[in-house]
């Protein structure tokens, strides 16, 4: 295993596996995304295109099979910066973490608390933010595909000194593996302070 960090449009290379990956995680609950390679180009985009993004990439040989993103929120969608907005934060001092995907059979060995101590040391180095985030999918305590034993990620994100702020929240849209089209998720925001 070997982490690899990337900034910026040096990630281009990687986008095909990228998509991939994220197409590969997400299909599991809470996501349940049907995932499509031209909505994950575009997505993958935004973060390649933005000079101060970050990319930490987990190898495996040449495989890559985790990866953790980020990039300065003023950067980021408007989704995204609008309940910010809304509740009197200031994009400018958040750095926003956009996603954290492992395949399974490389979890539990300590990459995932890797990929945060990456993403949270940047932001600190770029010396201009004050504030962590990123966002989570809510979906119902009954929801029918909720796997028996499912343990949310919660209390992960407690330990690593992130505090859920239900009051800000959007609406991410994907399809379902059981929908036809596209549906409004419920997104909720999780926000740490720079030490």
């Amino acid at each position: 295993m070997k982490i690899q960090v990337f900034h910026g449009s040096a990630i281009t290379p990687y986008i095909g596996d990228l998509a991939r990956l994220r197409i590969t995680v997400f299909r599991a609950f809470p996501y349940l995304y049907e995932g499509s390679p031209d909505y994950e180009a575009q997505y993958l985009s935004t973060y390649a295109a933005s000079p101060e993004s970050l990319f930490v990439l987990a190898f495996d040989g040449d495989e890559i099979v985790g990866a953790s993103t980020g990039m300065p929120m003023p950067d980021e969608t408007e989704e995204v910066k609008a309940p910010f907005l809304a509740h009197g934060w200031n994009p400018e001092q958040i750095f926003y973490f956009g996603e954290s995907v492992l395949l399974p059979e490389y979890r539990g060995h300590g990459i995932g608390v890797r990929f945060f101590e990456e993403r949270e040391a940047y932001a600190g180095r770029l010396g201009r933010f004050r504030w962590t985030a990123f966002c989570a999918v809510e979906r119902p305590i009954d929801h029918p595909r909720r796997p028996q034993g499912y343990v949310p990620l919660n209390e992960f994100w407690t330990r690593r000194g992130y505090r859920h702020h239900p009051e800000l929240h959007t609406t991410f849209s994907w399809r379902d593996l059981d929908e036809e089209n596209d549906s409004a998720k419920p997104m909720s925001f999780w926000i740490k302070e720079i030490d």
